[in-house]
C-alpha cells in the first residue's frame, strides 16, 4: 500500500495531546516526518517517543516570533524543506458571559489562535519555496455556528476561517493549498472549558446537539487532515472543513 505522505515533512503544533497529538501519530503512520511541536515540551517528547524515529520533538510558544522561526527550522535545517504546516495550537476561555473574560485571557485566546497563525505562515511560505506545500488551520464550528458563553473563543476561530480563505487565494500562485478543519467539541483537554463544567449532564447536552450522536475522536480530526494534505486533495484549496458529525446542517 502507498503510503500518503511519504517523504513530506510536517510540523504539528499543538501537538503534545488531543487532535494535535492525533494528527502528528496518523501522519507518521503514512509516511511523514514530524516535528512534534508543543508548549509542554515534555508533552512533545512523549508524543514523539511514541512515534518512533520519524519524529521530531521542540519545545515552542507559537505565540513568539523566535519559537516560531525554530520551529519551521526544524524542518528546513533538519529535513530539508517543509512540505505539511498544521496550525493546530489553541486556546479557550472557560464558557461565562462575556462580560467576564478577563483581558488577559482574551489577549492569550487571540495569540494562540489567530497570531500564532500569522507568525507560522509568515516562517513557512518561505520554507516551502518551489517545492509548495499545505497548510491546514484548526479552526471549530464554533466559528460557522457560535455558542453563547464562548464569544470571544468564537470570534478567534472565525478569524482563523477567513485567514484560510484569503491565504488560500494568495498562495495559489505559489500551489501553496491552504484549508481549515471545523471540528465539534471533542474528547481533549479543552473540553471541559468549552462545556463550563465536565459532568454527565453537560455532556448529554453537547451531544444532543451533534446528529451522529457523540464528540469528535482525535482520530476523526487526523484523518480529515490526512486527506486534505495528501495529493488526494490536490485541488482543494479555501475550504472550511466541517468534522462535526453534523452539528453545522
Amino acid at each position: 500500500m502507498t503510503l500518503r505522505l511519504k517523504d513530506k515533512v510536517a510540523v504539528v503544533t499543538g501537538a503534545a495531546s488531543g487532535f494535535g497529538e492525533g494528527i502528528a501519530k496518523r501522519f507518521a503512520e503514512e509516511g511523514a516526518t514530524v516535528i512534534v511541536a508543543d508548549l509542554n515540551g515534555d508533552g512533545a517528547r512523549r508524543v514523539a517517543g511514541e512515534i518512533g524515529g520519524s519524529a521530531t520533538p521542540i519545545m515552542a510558544d507559537v505565540t513568539d516570533a523566535a519559537d516560531v522561526k525554530a520551529m519551521i527550522g526544524a524542518a528546513t535545517e533538519g529535513f530539508g524543506g517543509l512540505d505539511i504546516l498544521i496550525n493546530n495550537a489553541g486556546f479557550t476561555h472557560r464558557n461565562k458571559p462575556l462580560t467576564e473574560v478577563g483581558e488577559d485571557e482574551f489577549d492569550r485566546i487571540l495569540a494562540v489562535n489567530a497570531k500564532a497563525i500569522y507568525l507560522a505562515t509568515l516562517e513557512a511560505v518561505p520554507a516551502m519555496g518551489e517545492r509548495g506545500g499545505v497548510i491546514i488551520n484548526t479552526a471549530s464550528t464554533a466559528g460557522l455556528r457560535p455558542r453563547p458563553g464562548l464569544t470571544w473563543y468564537n470570534a478567534s476561530k472565525g478569524f482563523a476561517i477567513t485567514a484560510t480563505k484569503a491565504m488560500a487565494v494568495e498562495l495559489a500562485p505559489k500551489q501553496i493549498r491552504v484549508n481549515c478543519l471545523c471540528p465539534v467539541a471533542g474528547e481533549t483537554g479543552m473540553l471541559a472549558d468549552f462545556m463550563g463544567e465536565d459532568t454527565p449532564e453537560m455532556r448529554e447536552k453537547f451531544v444532543s446537539t451533534i446528529p451522529l450522536g457523540r464528540l469528535s475522536q482525535p482520530l476523526d480530526i487526523a484523518n480529515a487532515a490526512l486527506w486534505l494534505a495528501s495529493d488526494e486533495a490536490n485541488f482543494i484549496t479555501g475550504v472550511a472543513l466541517e468534522v462535526d458529525g453534523g452539528r453545522c446542517v
